[in-house]
């Protein structure tokens, strides 16, 4: 092959290349970003939740909670918990000793704070998700931390029990996982009954 040949060739290339990193990382991203934001614009701006106009967390992804006054999530293994760029599970198996002592020792703590039999606290308070992110708590585990947050903000216990009734999600689709119980948007939620 002459060089005219390798210099015609190496030019019908560079404009392939050219060609498609204009259509597959410009034309294709906007396009897929334009009918997103137009569909789904809410999701596709990553399901934010505002409070009193100020942008407060996303409804996909959990956030600690500490303190007596706020309905408790899940246990996150990411990272030091809730970190989002360490979104993993904590990788022990059914089987391990130190998953099987972090549970009990959970369940001890979340029986204590919440003045419930050991035997009653639910799985997801003493088990970190898969993602360790999950901004998701059972009915049951919002159901026992009730008496305990209405006590310390000075409420009705059966105005605290009926807002966690109030904030009981469906199934996905109405039939994918369990009823579930948005965390942030339940102390949202409480927030805003506190301040009444």
């Amino acid at each position: 092959m002459n060089l005219t040949g390798l210099a015609r060739q190496s030019w019908a290339g560079l404009r392939v290349l050219l060609l498609f990193t204009v259509l597959l990382g410009v034309v294709y991203p906007l396009a897929v970003t334009g009918v997103s934001q137009l569909a789904f614009g809410d999701q596709a701006d990553g399901s934010l939740v505002s409070h009193d106009g100020e942008v407060v967390g996303s409804s996909l992804i959990g956030q600690p909670f500490d303190g007596d006054e706020w309905f408790h999530p899940r246990p996150s293994a990411a990272g030091d918990g809730y970190d989002t760029l360490a979104s993993s599970g904590s990788n022990l198996g059914p089987e391990s000793a130190d998953l099987l002592a972090a549970v009990e020792e959970r369940r001890a703590a979340v029986a204590e704070l919440n003045g419930v039999d050991p035997a009653d606290v639910p799985p997801d308070a003493v088990t970190a998700s898969g993602s360790g992110l999950d901004p998701h708590i059972s009915p049951a585990y919002a159901a026992i931390q009730a008496d305990r947050v209405a006590e310390a903000r000075g409420l009705d216990p059966a105005a605290v029990r009926e807002l966690v009734d109030e904030h009981i999600q469906d199934r996905v689709l109405g039939f994918l996982g369990g009823e579930r119980v948005n965390v942030l948007e339940l102390n949202l939620a409480l927030e805003d009954l506190d301040a009444s």
